[in-house]
């Protein structure tokens, strides 16, 4: 029902707000084809035995993506809300906090570039110190200490512990 005073430009944005949650519909409709099609497109040895083969983790998993994505948009559709931020002490009319978002993406990308020239200790050194920065945390003395601390620990128990191998770089002969 409409009113006297709404535009029609204004109706399909509002209607957009309302069904937010399609958004997230397509994205995870989206993730489940990809998952799907490089599941089926993967390179697999003729020669491998049991029903059980590396196909068929990522062929469910991208069938439940999209039967999640369908269940999801038909609820919405049918009027379903998802629950508002009621556990959390946060005020939703706010904006969102652009600057953190930045400054965060900024660290993560600054990783994934510093991994292999400095190794996994020194750069995951700076993403859990960039991190903690990016959240508020103000400690100049404490926060580098903790960050070292935690990413020679991850660094020990992903490379000596799991067994993942992750570059050292500079500090390979060190550790």
């Amino acid at each position: 029902m409409t009113t006297g005073t709404e535009t029609p430009a204004r109706r399909p944005r509002s209607w957009l707000r309302e069904h937010s949650e399609i958004g997230v519909s397509v994205l995870l409709l989206l993730l489940g084809v990809l998952v799907l099609t490089d599941a089926l497109t993967m390179d697999v040895d003729i020669t491998q035995r049991g029903p059980v083969g590396p196909r068929t983790v990522p062929v469910v998993v991208g069938i439940a993506l999209l039967l999640v994505a369908v269940l999801l948009a038909a609820d919405v559709l049918r009027g379903g809300r998802g629950e508002a931020e009621g556990g959390e002490d946060i005020d939703l009319s706010e904006p969102s906090d652009w600057r953190t978002v930045l400054l965060l993406a900024g660290v993560f990308l600054g990783n994934a570039v510093l991994i292999d020239p400095l190794g996994f200790p020194i750069s995951g050194a700076l993403l859990f110190w960039g991190s903690a920065y990016a959240l508020g945390s103000r400690h100049y003395d404490r926060d580098p200490l903790i960050a070292a601390g935690l990413s020679l620990l991850t660094f020990f128990v992903f490379n000596n512990l799991l067994g993942v191998p992750l570059p050292g770089g500079p500090l390979m002969e060190v550790l």
